[in-house]
C-alpha cells in the first residue's frame, strides 16, 4: 500500500535550494527534537493523551534516519554488490521490480506483472502460458540469481532476519494484533492450506495453477472490460454507502512508464477539524491496468477499501491513521471478496459462475497469499535456509504443484525483497477478512449485492476511531471474541469437493 518514489532522479540536483545530504541533516536533526519533546509531553497526561503520545512516538520511530531515508534511490543492477547494506540492497530489490516486472517480454509484446497473473488464467494452450510464466526468469535471475548462498535475496533476507531478532518483524506485529504467538499463526496458516488442499485437484505445473482455478475469470472476463473497471467498483460502493465520487476519490489506473511496480493508496490530505468545521480526507488510488477482467476488478475494490477506511476516519490528529497493517490489508479485501460472490456477479454483471467456480478463483489467489506468508515467516526463522527449496516444499505438499526448485518463481511480489515479513498482512489477513465479513453477515446481513447502511455502520462500529485503541483490542471489541481460522475455513468448505473432468481425472491443465 506504501509508495516509494519511482523517479528520485528529479530530486539529484536538490529541492529548494538545498542538496539531499542537506534535507537529511535537517531530518536527522528535527527528528532527534521531535523524538525528545513526544518523550516529555508523555509525563502527566491523561490516558488519550498518552495514547496519542505512544502512537505519534512509534510513527518517528519508524522512520529511522538512514541515506534512503529522503528520495529513496535504487537500480536494480546495484543489487548485485556485495557489501550493500540492508536498506539500500532492500532499496535496489524494489526497483528490479520497476525495471523488469512491469517489462516482461511476451510474444513481442511487453507485459506489467499484474496483466500477467490475469493472462495466465486465460490462456488456454499450456505451452503459451509456460511461456509467459518463464518471462518472469530474468525477474528471478536478478533477485535471486543461481539461488547460492551470495545472491542479493538470500543476502538481503540473512541481514532481515538479524534485524528481526531485535527489532520485532511484521509478523511478530501480526502475532500480536490477532492475539496468538508465532508459532501458532504458522499453525493457523498450515491449517488453511491443507483445508485447500483437500479441495483443489493436481498434480499441477505451476504455469498452470492460475488456469486450472480460473474457469470464473474466464467465463466472466468479457463482462469486464478495462472501461468497466471504475464504473463497476463505483457502483458497488455507491450501494454499500460510500460513494466514491462525492468523496473526491482521485484514480490513476492508465499505464505509463514510472509508475510504482505495484497497486497502492496513499493520504493527499488527512482530514480535521477547522473551527468547528471537518475539513474531509483526501485520498489517491495508484494501480495499472491495462486489461480487464475480475482479478484487476478484484485489486480495484481492494484498493477502493482503503480509500474508505481512510474517509471514515473522525478522530483527532495523532490518530489519524489505519492501525496495524494486517488489519488495514484484510478490512480492504472485505468488500473486494464479494466481487467472486454469484449474488455480485448477476447483480453488476448480468452473469455469474458457478458457486465453487467463483470460490476457486477467489481463494487459489487467496492461497498463494498464505503460502506466501508461510514462506516469509520460514526464511525469517531459518535465513540460512535455500529459498526455492522453501517454496517448493510449501507449494507441493499444499498446491499440488510439480517441484521446480531451480525456479524462484516465488518472487513475484515485491514485498518478498522489500519487507521481508509483511506478506503475513495479506495471508494471515485473510483470517480477519473472513471474521470481519461473518460478523458483518451476523449483524446487517448479506452484503455482496450491496447494503446503503454498510458504510455507515462500519464507520461507527470499526473504522471511524482510527489509532484510538490497539488494533488487537478494537478487533476483539467488533468481533466479540478473539481472532480465529474458523470461518476462512467454513468459507473453503463451500468449495466441496475438487473440480474432476470426465471420467474422473482431476480438472487440472497439463504442462
Amino acid at each position: 500500500m506504501s509508495l516509494i518514489d519511482s523517479d528520485p532522479a528529479r530530486y539529484r540536483e536538490g529541492y529548494g535550494g538545498r542538496s539531499r545530504e542537506a534535507w537529511q541533516e535537517i531530518y536527522v536533526a528535527r527528528r532527534a527534537q521531535l523524538l525528545a519533546g513526544v518523550s516529555a509531553a508523555a509525563d502527566g497526561r491523561a490516558a488519550g493523551d498518552k495514547r496519542a503520545v505512544q502512537v505519534m512516538r512509534a510513527a518517528v520511530e519508524d522512520s529511522p534516519p538512514t541515506p534512503e531515508t529522503l528520495a529513496p534511490a535504487g537500480r536494480c543492477q546495484d543489487a548485485q554488490q556485495p557489501a550493500l547494506p540492508l536498506p539500500a540492497l532492500q532499496q535496489a530489490l524494489y526497483a528490479c521490480f520497476a525495471e523488469l516486472a512491469n517489462h516482461l517480454q511476451f510474444e513481442n509484446t511487453t507485459v506489467p506483472r499484474v496483466a500477467a497473473f490475469e493472462l495466465l488464467t486465460r490462456i488456454e494452450e499450456p505451452r503459451r502460458r509456460e511461456a509467459l510464466f518463464r518471462a518472469f526468469v530474468p525477474l528471478w535471475q536478478a533477485l535471486n540469481g543461481d539461488d547460492g548462498p551470495t545472491s542479493p535475496y538470500r543476502r538481503m533476507i540473512r541481514m532481515a532476519a538479524a534485524q528481526a531478532g531485535t527489532g520485532g518483524s511484521p509478523i511478530d506485529a501480526a502475532a500480536h494484533t490477532v492475539g496468538a504467538s508465532v508459532a501458532e499463526i504458522e499453525q493457523w496458516l498450515e491449517q488453511i492450506l491443507d483445508a485447500w488442499s483437500r479441495v483443489s485437484s493436481g498434480p499441477l505445473e505451476p504455469w498452470d495453477y492460475r488456469f486450472a482455478s480460473g474457469s470464473a475469470e474466464r467465463a466472466l472476463g468479457a463482462a469486464i472490460p478495462r472501461a468497466a473497471l471504475l464504473p463497476l467498483n463505483d457502483r458497488y460502493y455507491r450501494d454499500l454507502g460510500f460513494d466514491v465520487t462525492a468523496g473526491h476519490v482521485l484514480y490513476d489506473i492508465e499505464p505509463r512508464a514510472g509508475k510504482a511496480p505495484l497497486a497502492y493508496t496513499d493520504y493527499i490530505r488527512r482530514g480535521r477539524l477547522q473551527r468547528g468545521v471537518w475539513v474531509p480526507t483526501l485520498v489517491r488510488v495508484s494501480a495499472t491496468y491495462p486489461e480487464g477482467g475480475l482479478g484487476p476488478l478484484n485489486e480495484l475494490v481492494h484498493e477502493s477499501g482503503h480509500a474508505a477506511h481512510m474517509m471514515a476516519l473522525r478522530t483527532r490528529p495523532a490518530f489519524m491513521d489505519l492501525g496495524e497493517p494486517i488489519f488495514y490489508e484484510a478490512f480492504a479485501d472485505v468488500p473486494a471478496w464479494s466481487v467472486y460472490e454469484p449474488d455480485w456477479q448477476q447483480k453488476y454483471l448480468g452473469v455469474s459462475a458457478a458457486t465453487a467456480a467463483a470460490l476457486r478463483a477467489l481463494y487459489s489467489g487467496v492461497m498463494l497469499d498464505v503460502a506466501w506468508a508461510l514462506f516469509d515467516l520460514r526464511m525469517l526463522r531459518d535465513p540460512q535456509a535455500d529459498p526455492n527449496a522453501v517454496w517448493t516444499d510449501i507449494t507441493a505438499r499444499f498446491l499440488h504443484v510439480r517441484p521446480h526448485p531451480e525456479l524462484a518463481w516465488w518472487a513475484v511480489r515485491v514485498q518478498l525483497v522489500h519487507k521481508p515479513g509483511y506478506m503475513v498482512n495479506y495471508g494471515l489477513g485473510a483470517v480477519i477478512t473472513a471474521d470481519i465479513r461473518q460478523r458483518i453477515a451476523r449483524q446487517l446481513g448479506p452484503f455482496a449485492s450491496g447494503d446503503p447502511r454498510w458504510y455507515g455502520w462500519l464507520s461507527r462500529e470499526l473504522l471511524g476511531s482510527g489509532e484510538e485503541q490497539e488494533t488487537a483490542q478494537l478487533l476483539r471489541r467488533f468481533l466479540g471474541r478473539p481472532v480465529s481460522p474458523q470461518a476462512l475455513l467454513e468459507q473453503l468448505h463451500r468449495i466441496g469437493a475438487p473440480e474432476t473432468a470426465a471420467g474422473g481425472a482431476p480438472a487440472a491443465s497439463g504442462g
